[in-house]
């Protein structure tokens, strides 16, 4: 099952989906061709800032849970909370507008549309995430739930199974977006998002 799935089957697609007044399956659509840079982001930020415990403590201090709830409760989603999270995993609007740019290419939706979807599942990830993770908001006492969550995310969720990948063949885990856009075979196609922005700012 992707991650997709497990969103779907949290109400969080469908949430997504009624609030932005759009079908239920271009919301999964849309989903399926932004979660792999999400998720990019998410691993970047495990590497650079203390592997897991780093990345528990971030998902704590960003909202912890409480993020999936907020998308799936029936109050209008609090999008702003979703923008500190893309602010932390993707660095800049740049990457953002570059994102939704390239799931519109890839998908035919309006990347105006992928826009406002991004925060939202940039929420619903962090929240999934951290509610793995058995934490609520709080940081410490991550044990390696997490680790292996994250593990299996990264690795299975995008495509292919639940297990995390061995180094050799990562790039297959990732669903369509990710091999169009891990130009450099390493997985993450995150990267490749950045060197296009940095590409285009020199």
């Amino acid at each position: 099952m992707n991650l997709t799935d497990i969103l779907t089957q949290a109400g969080g697609i469908e949430s997504m989906a009624k609030e932005l007044g759009i079908p239920a399956a271009t919301a999964k659509q849309g989903a399926d061709a932004l979660l792999p840079a999400i998720l990019g982001g998410f691993k970047k930020q495990a590497q650079a800032g203390g592997g897991v415990e780093g990345l528990g403590g971030l998902l704590g201090q960003l909202g912890g849970g409480g993020l999936l709830d907020a998308v799936i409760g029936p109050q209008p989603t609090p999008v702003s909370q979703g923008n500190d999270v893309l602010g932390q995993i993707f660095g800049s609007k740049e990457v953002s507008r570059t994102v939704a740019g390239q799931a519109s290419a890839q998908t035919g939706i309006d990347s105006g549309l992928l826009k406002q979807m991004l925060p939202m599942l940039a929420m619903m990830v962090a929240g999934y995430m951290a509610k793995q993770g058995g934490q609520g908001g709080a940081s410490d006492g991550l044990s390696g739930g997490l680790g292996g969550m994250l593990g299996n995310v990264l690795g299975g969720a995008l495509g292919g199974g639940g297990a995390a990948p061995s180094a050799g063949g990562r790039s297959g885990g990732l669903g369509g977006l990710g091999k169009m856009l891990d130009l450099d075979g390493d997985g993450n196609p995150l990267d490749d998002i950045m060197g296009m922005v940095n590409k285009m700012r020199g």
